[in-house]
């Protein structure tokens, strides 16, 4: 997958020939929810969910829209290695020592995939991770998107022990907590 999509800085966005990422705001949270329901239907999460992750950290929530619609959306906020958090559980409060950014969901509309999109939003999540000094992205991938993280260069976090077992198991079989350094973008 390549990026196709060049930064903006002045304005935070991210341009392809007819699609956008830009900072999420509150009115987004309807749309954000019918995507998830459509990409992650095995994995519901309640709205609450989503505007604690904007309101704790609105730097790591971004949508993807096209002509004024969005197709897709990235949430990610600081975290624990080895520790991802519950699914559909608040997070209560940011780690005080975290030491990566968790990306809780990047989420693509089907006719959206392929177009440099998720490529884009992956350089701004090791873009952030560079400004707030972390060494890590980390993910908690579904079985379905194993073979997207596993080709962008995610690996499987080998040193969880028995509570990062328990806690995959809860979200469903097949689950896979993955890391990857964190790299500098241009």
């Amino acid at each position: 997958m390549t990026a196709g999509l060049q930064s903006d800085g002045e304005r935070g966005e991210s341009r392809g020939a007819s699609a956008v990422w830009r900072a999420m705001t509150a009115a987004d949270l309807d749309r954000i929810l019918a995507i998830a329901d459509i990409v992650h239907p095995a994995y519901p999460e309640e709205r609450s969910v989503f505007e604690e992750r904007l309101a704790l950290y609105p730097a790591g929530c971004r949508v993807a829209e096209r002509d004024g619609e969005a197709i897709g959306y990235g949430v990610m906020h600081p975290g624990r290695l080895g520790v991802p958090p519950p699914l559909d559980t608040p997070l209560g409060s940011l780690p005080a020592d975290a030491d990566c950014l968790y990306l809780h969901d990047i989420a693509l509309l089907p006719e959206s995939r392929g177009t440099g999109l998720g490529a884009a939003v992956l350089d701004y999540a090791h873009g952030l991770a560079v400004r707030e000094g972390w060494r890590w992205l980390a993910l908690t991938s579904t079985p379905g998107a194993r073979s997207y993280w596993d080709r962008v260069g995610f690996t499987p976090y080998a040193e969880g022990g028995p509570a990062l077992e328990a806690k995959l198991a809860s979200y469903g079989g097949g689950m896979s907590y993955m890391t990857v350094p964190v790299q500098a973008r241009e």
